[in-house]
């Protein structure tokens, strides 16, 4: 049986080496690389109170997140599935490792990953604390081994 190792990716360049990472490591697993849309971006807007601002704040996050998906995708040799998601990123990211989360509306719930790879920006201070740490939280919560890389 393959390996499914779920690779979460937020536009940065060391989420794109996480995602080279996990191709180079598991060169025989089923890699899906998932953007999580967070909601609470959309209240730091300059849309904000604007009735229609939350549709045109949500189309514009799903472009960019099919955008960055593809080009994580392209930085690899090798297939990689997609996965777009919204909700806070790191109960999303521990949902889909855990097959909670289903695919579409209408699925049931998928099928559990064997592996979850993410990135560390390294924040210290201050703004660890006031931006929280979404691989901290995966790594303390989540029922599959980890990788972290920096």
């Amino acid at each position: 049986m393959s390996k499914r190792i779920l690779v979460a990716v937020d536009g940065s360049e060391e989420a794109t080496e996480a995602l080279r990472f996990a191709a180079d490591e598991w060169p025989d697993a089923e890699l899906t690389a998932l953007h999580v849309i967070n909601p609470a971006d959309s209240a730091t807007g300059a849309n904000g109170g604007f009735p229609g601002a939350s549709d045109q704040w949500y189309a514009s996050a799903k472009q960019r997140g099919e955008r960055l998906l593809s080009e994580a995708a392209e930085a690899v040799d090798r297939g990689v599935e997609t996965r777009l998601e919204v909700g806070r990123p790191t109960k999303t990211i521990l949902g889909v490792a855990g097959g909670e989360t289903p695919v579409g509306e209408d699925d049931a719930p998928g099928e559990p990953f064997d592996h979850v790879v993410l990135a560390s920006r390294g924040r210290t201070g201050l703004s660890r604390v006031l931006l929280g740490s979404v691989a901290e939280g995966v790594v303390r919560r989540v029922e599959v081994p980890v990788t972290v890389v920096r």
